[in-house]
């Protein structure tokens, strides 16, 4: 028997291959997810022996929320309750705010209902369009910092400005403050000394569902996307823009990388400060003392930006982020402006982008020519002639890589987050965005978008049907991956 395995070793390993592939489809049956995510995996395990089941084992056993993903118990029904309280509109604000909105007042109520995410009123808005900028400014707010300063990233190098903020942050925990850093395992890197020098500081710092090779299934699919900072309770940072070399275009010895992140003072803030604390209740086993001095009193501000703050991942009932995307697009008036890195659609986006374009409305979307990754470009090129059909623009940015995750509507509404396009964004990570309904922060990121076109390529239809074959092909098969990247 040895022997026959020996000399039929490629035979047996096949059979061997093709049992647990069978074994797995039918797992996949029973699981009853997404049809296309469903076929998507029985072609990878059928057609690609040995890489399908690899893949399969790293990414496709989507073990039950509450298995993976404990229920957030950071804050009890009475804290949260009252920070809603706190947040809530009264009557007059209300009126003021859907005599603005109209239609849009559906999306305040999409998220209210969804996530229980109030709106509020009393925000300034300050929007960058690099990381240049949004570094210059955090920096200098961490350095101001008086009572906390929470960070959670999915991307945390300490490479130049990652030991710039790092520095920072270990200063401020050696005079006294509390200082809490989360950071994804797969994202970031980290080196044991400078993990050492923050523990040795009193930062406290946690890895975000940490991988190890023995517990590789399932937990690395999951992965916290989201880029917040909180300082002293009053002021946050939300956006695209990762602490990386890469996303500082002084620090890069290649072309300008193109971002958008916001820094928020007000009570929206109070809202990133809740998910924070969420995650850092799930990584961590701290019990925090006392909440209140985390959620302090707002001054009133004459100038009032309305915004809700929403978060999605394998820990929420539903899809808060799309849901809302979805929604702004099909109540469109005017126009439609998207700005994203990874353009993988799933059906339901497809469907309302191009309903959108051709009830009339002028949808125009902004993708990068030169991607980071070879299957997301060519999974990207292959939705994009169902929307030039549609009456969609398209526009290629070829002044380096633009990575901004944006969306601007009808001059009233406007979203910056760390939310792309695409299936990951939408169903598997976690993600955090702000939405803005403000005529002049939908003004500005509408003016960057314009600017932006200027160093981009609109996509004409007869050139792009005449793509090679080849490309064609690529095209097909990046498809086939996309439920899957």
């Amino acid at each position: 028997m040895l022997e026959f395995f020996k000399n039929n070793i490629w035979y047996a390993l096949f059979i061997v291959n093709y049992i647990l592939a069978i074994s797995a489809v039918i797992t996949i049956f029973f699981k009853r997810i997404n049809p296309t995510k469903t076929l998507s995996y029985i072609i990878v395990l059928v057609f690609f022996p040995f890489v399908g089941l690899l893949i399969y084992y790293l990414f496709g056993q989507e073990y039950r929320k509450n298995k993976i993903f404990k229920k957030k118990r950071i804050l009890n029904e009475r804290v949260v309750q009252s920070i809603d309280d706190e947040l809530e509109l009264n009557r007059e604000e209300v009126k003021q705010v859907q005599a603005f909105l109209e239609d849009k007042i559906k999306l305040v109520k999409l998220l209210r209902t969804n996530d229980n995410e109030p709106l509020s009123l009393n925000n300034r808005v300050e929007i960058f369009k690099s990381g240049d900028d949004k570094f210059e400014a955090l920096l200098k707010d961490i350095k101001r910092a008086e009572h906390h300063i929470h960070l959670e990233y999915y991307i945390v190098m300490d490479s130049k400005i990652g030991l710039k903020v790092l520095n920072a942050l270990c200063e401020k925990a050696k005079a006294g403050l509390q200082v809490r850093l989360i950071y994804d395992d797969v994202g970031s890197k980290i080196s044991r000394s400078m993990k050492r020098k923050l523990t040795h500081a009193g930062v406290r710092h946690r890895a975000f569902m940490p991988v190890f090779f023995s517990k590789f299934t399932g937990k690395m699919n999951y992965r916290n996307h989201r880029k917040i900072a909180v300082i002293d309770g009053v002021i946050g940072y939300v956006g695209g823009v990762n602490i990386s070399d890469e996303y500082v275009n002084q620090y890069r010895d290649k072309g300008y990388w193109r971002d958008t992140h916001s820094r928020i003072y007000g009570e929206a803030v109070k809202s990133l400060q809740v998910h924070f604390l969420s995650t850092w209740d799930f990584v961590s086993n701290e019990n925090i003392a006392s909440y209140k001095p985390l959620f302090p009193k707002v001054e009133d501000f004459n100038e009032q930006v309305a915004i809700q703050i929403a978060a999605s991942g394998p820990d929420t009932d539903w899809a808060n982020i799309m849901e809302v995307i979805f929604t702004a697009i099909l109540t469109a008036q005017k126009y439609v402006y998207i700005t994203t890195p990874y353009f993988v659609p799933n059906s339901e986006m497809l469907t309302a982008i191009q309903i959108a374009a051709k009830s009339g409305v002028d949808v125009r979307l902004i993708i990068p020519k030169k991607s980071d990754s070879w299957i997301v470009k060519h999974a990207s090129n292959s939705y994009l002639k169902a929307l030039l059909d549609a009456g969609v623009k398209i526009y290629k940015y070829h002044e380096g890589f633009i990575h901004a995750k944006t969306m601007v509507i009808d001059d009233v509404f406007c979203t910056i987050g760390t939310s792309n396009m695409d299936y990951r964004s939408f169903n598997i990570n976690f993600e955090i965005n702000s939405f803005m309904y403000d005529s002049v922060q939908s003004e500005i990121l509408k003016s960057h978008f314009f600017e932006d076109l200027t160093q981009s390529t609109l996509i004409e239809y007869e050139t792009f049907l005449n793509r090679s074959k080849f490309e064609k092909f690529k095209e097909s098969y990046a498809r086939l991956w996309s439920p899957l990247i």
